[in-house]
């Protein structure tokens, strides 16, 4: 039996649907991880990026350099990823950022997430006899797209604190919209992996494929003066270009008149959003404070769960190679997830059991049931029964979250800190594009069906509402100073990478460059999921042993992380993807 430590315990929550845990990763990217991958280490004294494409992190880079700040840099970072990784976030998607501001010693967090129109029901995502659809026909087309809040995140956080032009942050993109940039081996082998899905609609086909029909190639320059368009008249016109007029009449005629499966999207829909400031959630985990997004996001919650449920277990004495650790680490992101399919959605319709589900006592009792030496049985991992003023108890949902999607990290000069996820969801979204940019499939992080027996389900579809996310960006504080900043993408797979990434940097003691590249193990209340090709195969008979299902699967993590210690920076990118941390 692992030994067990009644310390400080604290936070968390994060799930899928049982029948849904194994959905598969991103794994067409042709970056893979191997036993023997490893991440490149940068250090700097004054500031850092750290993105998933080279361009993106240059153009912040160059914001940086000429003395803008981490949230000006985050404008010009965006807005480049949006138009060489479109698949992954853009203008029509949405973000969730963590963001410590310097001058005041303050951290808080801005929840961009998509809303569902205002003319979506519950049963938006039924057949006409009330059964769920498939995912991916609920996927392609209009009927998963919900109001985007890129741009006016950016906007309204950029005039907070930000201190460059708003036009000069946007003009990166735009001239590299028109002068074109190569396509990356990356994206050339997801639009070939994409096929007939990519195809369906006109704006994605003709940007996507050459004039015979073929996917585009690695290295072909590709052009795009509709999304330069765009961003010069946001430029000029600010968010209200992209939120009302033109740009907003094509984005709902796009979503409205999608072939076979339209959405209910509106130009009040856009007309009316807004970002919303919330407070982080934070928890302790060996004496360092821990602080991520809360709901919608099931993000911070569902990583502090996990931590303060292994908080009580000598992990570090264990190691990272002994399966008793992985047992540990396994069972309480099950547990976790067990929690997180109940109870957690989006906190302005939905009253949330918030500080049960992180309460000292509630997780120190849950952390008990691990503390045998074989895995939990499935009878075993149930949600429990955290402590609320509300006498509800809602159903267990059914979404599912795919990835892609891509994250952000940014420190500048004046000790400001970035972490944001951004996100269109699945791989190219809806696969509707206009005006240059692809538009989101953010409702089906909703739960597909509505009631589970007789309980509602709290992530249910519901006018104007946010569905709960994954995404986890994250600023690890000690004495009151940022850390750590990490995040990834990767669907709901993001838990377990961020979460990893933690414990191999806090327990194990690993540098920033090894936490994220070190092979993955997650288990999301389904198989016990490892990393194929990598050393992480050694665990899986011991896990077997343990009583574990295991299964062998591409996971195509894209941790982004800067270290802020000793008066330097150190950042890496995860070697799985085409990312690179730079700065001076």
């Amino acid at each position: 039996m692992a030994k067990r430590f009644y310390g400080a315990v604290i936070i968390g929550l994060m799930s899928i649907s049982p029948a849904m845990a194994q959905q598969a990763s991103d794994t067409t990217a042709p970056e893979r991880a191997t036993a023997t991958t490893v991440a490149k280490r940068v250090e700097t004294k004054d500031f850092m990026v750290a993105a998933a494409n080279p361009a993106a992190a240059k153009a912040g880079r160059d914001v940086l350099a000429r003395g803008g700040n981490a949230i000006d840099a985050l404008v010009a970072v965006q807005t480049v990823l949006g138009l060489v990784e479109p698949q992954s976030s853009g203008l029509g998607g949405g973000a969730f950022l963590v963001y410590y501001d310097a001058a005041s010693k303050h951290l808080t967090t801005f929840d961009a997430r998509e809303t569902a129109p205002m003319e979506a029901t519950p049963q938006l995502f039924l057949d006409d006899k009330g059964q769920p659809l498939k995912f991916m026909d609920a996927v392609v087309g209009g009927r998963s797209v919900g109001t985007p809040g890129t741009v006016r995140l950016m906007e309204d956080v950029q005039k907070r604190y930000g201190h460059e032009s708003w036009p000069s942050l946007l003009k990166p993109a735009a001239t590299l919209a028109r002068n074109g940039f190569a396509v990356s081996p990356r994206l050339a082998s997801l639009i070939a992996a994409e096929g007939d899905k990519l195809k369906r609609f006109e704006g994605a086909r003709e940007y996507f494929f050459d004039a015979d029909g073929a996917p585009l190639k690695a290295g072909a320059i590709l052009k795009n003066p509709a999304y330069a368009d765009t961003l010069e008249a946001i430029a000029t016109g600010g968010a209200d270009a992209f939120y009302r007029g033109p740009i907003a009449e094509d984005i709902v005629r796009t979503v409205s008149s999608a072939k076979g499966n339209p959405g209910v999207l509106s130009l009040t829909d856009l007309a009316t959003y807004h970002i919303k400031e919330r407070d982080p959630v934070c928890f302790s985990y060996r004496a360092l404070d821990v602080c991520g997004m809360g709901p919608p996001s099931s993000g911070a919650i569902a990583i502090g769960q996990m931590l303060g449920m292994a908080e009580n277990f000598d992990l570090k004495g264990l190691g990272p190679e002994n399966p008793q650790s992985w047992r540990i680490i396994g069972d309480a992101q099950r547990l976790a997830f067990a929690d997180r399919e109940r109870y957690v959605a989006d906190p302005d319709f939905q009253p949330l059991p918030l500080k049960g589900l992180l309460e000292k006592a509630y997780l120190g009792e849950r952390a008990k049931l691990l503390d045998g030496d074989k895995a939990l049985t499935r009878d075993q991992v149930q949600a429990g029964e955290p402590e609320w003023d509300h006498a509800m108890l809602f159903g267990r949902d059914a979404a599912i979250e795919l990835p892609s999607t891509s994250h952000i990290v940014i420190v500048d000069r004046q000790g400001n800190v970035v972490s944001m996820t951004t996100t269109i969801e699945n791989g190219f979204g809806s696969r509707l594009m206009t005006h240059g940019f692809l538009l989101n499939n953010e409702l089906t992080d909703f739960s597909f069906k509505t009631h589970d027996g007789g309980l509602a389900v709290a992530n249910r579809v519901e006018p104007g509402k946010r569905p709960r996310s994954s995404m986890s960006p994250t600023i690890v504080m000690k004495d009151g100073k940022p850390l750590l900043a990490i995040g990834s993408p990767g669907g709901s797979q993001i838990i377990g990478y961020v979460s990893q990434a933690l414990i191999a940097y806090i327990d194990w003691g690993m540098p920033i460059e090894k936490i994220v590249a070190q092979p993955h193990l997650i288990d999301r209340f389904g198989p016990y999921e490892i990393e194929a090709g990598t050393d992480a195969e050694k665990l899986a008979g011991p896990l077997k042993a343990l009583g574990y299902e295991v299964k062998s699967t591409e996971m195509n993590s894209g941790l982004q992380a800067i270290e802020i210690k000793d008066g330097k920076l150190a950042g890496s990118a995860d070697p799985r993807r085409e990312g690179i941390a730079i700065g001076e």
